[in-house]
């Protein structure tokens, strides 16, 4: 049987602002995202990730991801949904995810440590 394969987009953290969170460093935050993927893959999916730029360049490089390959699950992060200055480029997102992965499910985390959870939710591996 063929693994599920599922696109994790996020923002990019060096360009994330992370000025309420002190402790934490776009490095950090990056690791601990990379490691909820790899995550994904131990349970048994096929996951790859699109770290996007705020704008035109990100809805640009989640276009490019969704149209490299087929994904069962695309994932859309939370630092994506909750900032207000960002629901542009979510709506944008969630419209390309439904236009060039139409039978792709579409989940939401609602922090990194979700991300497994999240994806059952929509799909077995």
């Amino acid at each position: 049987m063929q693994r599920k394969t599922v696109l994790v987009i996020g923002l990019d953290p060096t360009v994330a602002d992370l000025s309420a969170f002190p402790d934490l460093t776009p490095e950090l935050v990056r690791a601990y995202i990379d490691a909820q993927v790899e995550g994904l893959r131990a349970a048994g999916y096929d996951a790859a990730s699109a770290w996007i730029a705020p704008g035109a360049a990100g809805e640009q490089a989640v276009r490019e991801a969704l149209e490299a390959r087929r994904f069962d699950c695309v994932l859309i992060g939370a630092g994506l949904r909750e900032p207000p200055q960002h629901l542009l480029l979510f709506e944008a997102i969630v419209n390309l995810a439904r236009s060039l992965a139409p039978d792709a499910a579409v989940c939401f985390n609602a922090n990194p440590a979700d991300t497994l959870e999240a994806v059952r939710r929509r799909v077995e591996p």
